[in-house]
């Protein structure tokens, strides 16, 4: 079987997003801004590569990313397993430390340890289907295991089930757990926010591209995000 061509500088790249605020945002043109939008598509401008936006659902932008072709999706979490089947820039944003959202009947306080909570009898967690938290969050859940309930849902229907007292609480940044609380009709009363003492500094997001994109592609992406350091 012949290879695919690889995917050049000059040739259109398909840039995929959820709409996710803060962190991503449609304008009225159908690109996307915000905390991870906005410096994706700077870079892609900076290297002179076209795109064509598209809104896909993030469990579909990983099957567009592991079939090939010209597609790249924007602010991926880089872990060994996706390492396999995609190519990473260099990272476009940093999250804050995550934090649980948690319903008011949860017994976990703010300044807890993640391990003391999630060790904790009877919890219930609710996690993101094929979604990676994290190296510290993702070996945690592995080590305590908890009872977790998977969802493929928005982050918003996730509160939801955090608010009917279905789960305890979920992991989310802690830029977007206001637009959350807010977007989910149920009032501030109806949660309460915790911060972990032991949790890191949140991590790096990249743009995540198919292997088929050229080095090249990567390359030029690589010095137009190089020319905005991100702490």
């Amino acid at each position: 079987m012949l290879a695919s061509a690889p995917v050049l500088a000059n040739d259109k790249i398909t840039l995929s997003f959820n709409e996710r605020p803060p962190y991503l945002i449609a304008d009225a043109s159908g690109a996307a801004t915000g905390l991870t939008g906005t410096p994706a598509a700077e870079a892609f401008k900076k290297a002179g590569i076209e795109v064509a936006w598209s809104k896909v659902p993030p469990n579909h932008q990983l099957v567009v990313i592991k079939e090939g072709g010209p597609h790249c999706a924007i602010g991926w979490y880089k872990t060994a397993e996706r390492e396999q089947f995609a190519k990473f820039t260099k990272p476009i944003y940093r999250d804050k430390p995550t934090i649980l959202l948690a319903n008011p009947s949860f017994k976990g306080k703010d300044g807890d340890k993640l391990g003391d909570i999630l060790g904790s009898k009877g919890v219930r967690v609710l996690i993101k289907e094929h979604f990676s938290y994290g190296p510290f969050i993702d070996s945690a859940l592995e080590k305590y295991k908890p009872a977790t309930t998977v969802s493929n849902g928005t982050s918003t229907q996730m509160l939801q089930l955090v608010g009917a007292n279905s789960v305890d609480f979920m992991f989310v940044s802690e830029e977007e757990a206001q637009y959350l609380v807010e977007q989910s009709g149920l009032g501030a009363q109806s949660f309460k926010q915790l911060h972990m003492s032991d949790m890191p500094k949140g991590d790096y997001r990249y743009i995540m591209c198919s292997k088929q994109v050229s080095d090249d592609v990567i390359a030029k992406l690589n010095k137009a995000i190089a020319e905005k350091k991100i702490k």
